[in-house]
């Protein structure tokens, strides 16, 4: 993973010294809360329906063990002694005191982390694939080119105060998991019929209230023009993007209201013009920052495990965990283990103090010292030798962190919603626990099998309700919570929006009407291996609408 070298050292120290400044002049009085807000947004400091909340980057989701425990101690000594994985692969702590700031983003410095960015009208945190690097259906790690765009962004002159947030996303694998149609920028990397690598670019995705897939505008990208490429489409978008409604502000309406075709074209007349200016990316360099990121030292092993196997024939539990929560690396002999952070009943994306050091530590001992954080709301473990997976899961039994649901119906994706934040019209988290308890980690999640449930608690849509399978969202009718269900999204590769079912269902009633969904679709799908997203498209939303409403 990349090091700070001795620039970003002296950079983000100097950053926190100056917001510590800033935070003394607010409790003094000397700045109100009206001049004092952007400071804090650049800073990652929200306020909050109770408290202020620190939103700290975690760049394309990658983390040390010590990186892992140094949040830990945050959570312990400045917040309730939890933390809160986010869809962005960062992380939040909801109960800081405002005059703590300064010293957490002192001690975040010490292990190579902090917050810039992590709010505001700029570059967001850079999201990549959660199992980069490890993946075996991988064309190459996109780590390294998130790593170049991160440092090229970092408070970058021209693009730190744009018409509104901007996000963008890698993806290094045939397989999307890291939603780029649905960012901002989304970049796939891939090659071209020469065989060279480089990256199909989309634009214009977006959720919230006016969700929108992004548009591709080009089919191949040299990786030598990924800065002047992305650096012509901000300044296109800095240009021509509205600034006198926040609603209508993010470049996805842009492209909707002018037209795709004419703002890639204005795009390609921006890259023509400075392409071959300072921006070009030398080979040299990204080989530099691709050494960061080279993977550890793996001896090939067999593709089977004497161990597993007599393991899995002796324990079911065991058995399920293998079959769910790991998948292939693409190194023999190894697995990228799911350490899911949704116990049945439990708040998705939470994270306690003893949880994070208990994962720090099987990071050290059986994944070369990496830990991932997905959009999925869940941490990995990218690099583990099957032998030791009994032992891993042993480990992760007696920490309560061995659910065998990675992808199931009780992997549910929350934002907090109206237990935290002060734009919800609705509570998410209770919602999420009741489904989770409603369908449990047994027989019957494995008979559902595939199943993405998201749920947010107002139109902003952090919790991604747009590209679920299912999506509930959740908002405020005549004084009283209402959720709507919209069906037959995803945020893959073969990204779809979902369609609203109808309706929309009271607190009580809204996970019987899961419970109707999932019946329906058990009945309808054509065999047992026909999951829900496959046999939603194949039938429509009739059958599903009639098991709600009783008519289609």
């Amino acid at each position: 993973m990349y090091r700070y070298d001795e620039f970003d050292k002296s950079f983000v120290a100097a950053r926190a010294a100056q917001f510590r400044d800033q935070v003394a002049r607010r409790l003094k009085g000397e700045l109100d809360e009206e001049q004092f807000r952007p400071l804090r947004l650049m800073n990652g400091v929200y306020l909050q329906l109770h408290a202020y909340m620190l939103r700290i980057a975690i760049p394309y989701g990658t983390l040390s063990p010590r990186q892992l425990r140094k949040l830990a101690s945050i959570a312990r000594r400045y917040d309730k002694g939890y933390g809160h994985f986010t869809t962005r692969q960062n992380i939040q702590f909801n109960w800081i005191a405002l005059a703590d700031v300064p010293d957490i983003l002192n001690e975040l410095a010490e292990v190579e982390m902090h917050s810039i960015q992590t709010s505001g009208n700029c570059i967001r945190n850079v999201t990549a694939d959660h199992f980069a690097g490890a993946a075996a259906d991988e064309i190459e790690d996109p780590r390294p080119y998130a790593e170049i765009l991160r440092q090229w962004s970092s408070l970058h002159p021209e693009f730190s105060f744009l018409p509104r947030k901007f996000k963008i996303a890698v993806n290094g694998a045939a397989k999307d998991r890291a939603a780029i149609r649905v960012h901002d920028i989304g970049y796939q990397i891939v090659k071209n019929e020469e065989g060279e690598t480089g990256f199909e670019v989309y634009v214009g995705g977006g959720l919230g209230r006016t969700p929108l897939i992004g548009h591709k505008v080009r089919d191949f990208l040299p990786k030598s023009d990924l800065l002047a490429y992305t650096s012509a489409i901000l300044r296109v978008y800095n240009l021509e993007g509205r600034r006198d409604n926040k609603f209508k502000a993010r470049i996805k309406i842009l492209l909707h209201e002018k037209g795709a075709e004419a703002i890639r074209a204005k795009v390609e007349e921006e890259f023509a013009k400075h392409r071959d200016e300072a921006l070009s990316l030398p080979d040299q360099e990204i080989g530099r920052i691709r050494a960061y990121f080279a993977p550890p030292p793996l001896p090939v092993h067999s593709l089977a495990s004497a161990s597993v196997e007599k393991r899995k024939a002796a324990d079911p539990a065991f058995a399920r965990f293998i079959e769910q929560n790991v998948v292939a690396h693409k190194v023999p002999g190894y697995g990228i283990v799911t350490v899911s952070l949704k116990p049945i009943g439990g708040i998705p994306g939470d994270a306690s103090a003893q949880v994070m050091e208990a994962v720090a530590s099987l990071g050290e001992r059986f994944s070369h010292n990496e830990i991932r954080v997905s959009h999925e709301q869940n941490l990995l473990l990218p690099h583990v030798a099957l032998d030791d997976l009994p032992e891993v899961f042993d480990h992760l039994s007696a920490h309560g962190l061995a659910a065998a649901n990675r992808g199931l119906v009780t992997d549910i994706i929350s934002c907090p919603g109206l237990d935290y934040c002060s734009l919800a019209t609705a509570r998410s988290i209770p919602v999420a626990q009741r489904i989770s308890e409603r369908f449990g980690d047994g027989a019957r999640a494995q008979e559902i099998g595939e199943l993405k449930i998201k749920i947010s608690g107002c139109i902003n849509a952090c919790g991604h309700h747009h590209v679920g399978h299912i999506g509930i969202l959740g908002l405020e009718k005549s004084g009283q919570e209402a959720y709507q269900i919209t069906l037959g999204g995803s945020g893959d590769e073969t990204c779809s929006l979902g369609t609203l079912a109808g309706p929309g269902f009271t607190s009580e009633t809204v996970i019987d009407a899961i419970e109707k969904i999932v019946d329906a679709y058990l009945k309808l799908r054509a065999s047992p291996d026909e999951d829900f997203l496959a046999a939603y498209r194949r039938v429509g939303l009739g059958p599903f609408k009639e098991a709600l409403y009783g008519r289609a």
